[in-house]
């Protein structure tokens, strides 16, 4: 199997334009390591992880296959040091690293449980968001516009295989449909999250890290929603959507 040592080598060069594109013009995306690619290979027969299409196996240079290298039925491309670490964007080259090709969002009526990000901008704090939705029984997520790419490699790492795990619904306005709709928010006229109907269906909604929903005209039937907190002035959005997701699931579980 040749070895790809040169950045301008045309196998190369192609593969990193394969990944240039980012947010909703992106075609294909990179599992970075071993434990991401397994993660995925886990929930490959759920819907979301059916978004995904393996395309092209990628070894560092004196490493042995991934016993999913074969039975994936995927090209094999090996590739030197300096080449793994540049497309990882890290100073550790993973020993693997598995190229996806995106299918369609999902349509359709919406979940029981969504969760939805509006203007989310940091690919970890995304990636955190979706990671605690999927543990407490969400089955959905909405990424309105502003939102940080989901399959960007920091989203992934944050959301630790939980991108698998929901599907993805890019969407560019809000429409809240009979469910339950909120927006975590705690701005005059929110109900403490005490007091909220959680049950399904239900929509729950995170703001931008710096300035929540401010300047944004939440549609009717979308109400606010605030966590009690003291000595602080607001909570990380990845923070604030994990408590309420926990919350959640400690009142409807399973």
């Amino acid at each position: 199997m040749p070895l790809l040592t040169s950045k301008a080598n045309p196998r190369f060069k192609a593969l990193q334009a394969r990944l240039k594109a980012g947010g909703a013009r992106r075609e294909s995306t990179l599992l970075l390591g071993e434990k991401l690619i397994e993660a995925w290979a886990e929930a490959r027969q759920t819907a979301a992880g059916r978004h995904l299409h393996p395309a092209l196996w990628l070894r560092l240079e004196q490493t042995a296959p991934h016993p999913l290298e074969t039975s994936l039925g995927v090209e094999t491309q090996v590739l030197g040091e300096a080449l793994m670490r540049e497309l990882a964007d890290a100073g550790s080259p993973p020993a693997h690293a598995l190229l996806m090709d995106l299918g369609p969002d999902p349509t359709g009526p919406l979940a029981a449980r969504v969760i939805g990000a509006w203007g989310i901008q940091d690919p970890g704090n995304l990636g955190a968001i979706l990671r605690s939705a999927a543990a407490f029984g969400f089955q959905e997520a909405l990424l309105g516009p502003g939102c940080a790419d989901p399959f960007h490699p920091r989203a992934l790492r944050g959301s630790m295989g939980a991108a698998f795990l929901l599907p993805l619904r890019r969407v560019e306005t809000l429409a809240p449909d009979a469910g339950h709709w909120f927006a975590l928010d705690g701005g005059p006229g929110a109900v403490p999250l005490a007091e909220a109907d959680l049950s399904a269906p239900l929509r729950l909604l995170v703001g931008n890290e710096g300035h929540g929903w401010q300047g944004v005209d939440l549609p009717l039937g979308v109400r606010r929603l605030a966590i009690p907190i003291q000595g602080v002035e607001s909570l990380n959005a990845a923070v604030a959507a994990g408590i309420a997701c926990f919350e959640v699931a400690r009142r409807f579980p399973g």
